[in-house]
């Protein structure tokens, strides 16, 4: 829980709103958001008797990925690279008028498409 809270604060710019304990499921949540509280939150939940996380590949996921918008699609993939985050997808533009899009992974290989519109 905490490498991911590290991830989604220190390196995508979410603030941690709360964090708690919850006993019936032996588990811990905890809530993240922008700093101007503007956006949707963020929930990461960590199940302690859960002892592997397999993500499966990528054709057989049923969950795809979630997106962040961000402001300099260069500077955040080079903060990224630096703190060794794998970049899945070198970013490309949707068409002529269309936004630059870069996928990467979080610690646990959830996908995260950034979208950097123009």
């Amino acid at each position: 829980m905490d490498r991911s809270i590290d991830f989604y604060s220190r390196l995508m710019g979410l603030k941690l709103l709360s964090r708690r304990e919850i006993k019936q499921t032996n588990s811990e949540i905890a809530f993240l958001q922008d700093p101007e509280g503007k956006s949707v939150k963020l929930e990461l939940t960590h199940y302690r008797d859960q002892k592997k996380f397999i993500q499966a590949d990528y054709e057989d996921r049923l969950f795809d990925h979630i997106a962040f918008e961000i402001k300099d699609m260069d500077r955040t993939i080079s903060k990224l690279r630096s703190e060794k985050v794998t970049v899945t997808d070198e970013p490309y533009t949707l068409g002529p008028a269309g936004p630059l899009i870069a996928f990467i992974e979080d610690p646990d290989g959830t996908l995260i498409e950034l979208i950097e519109r123009r």
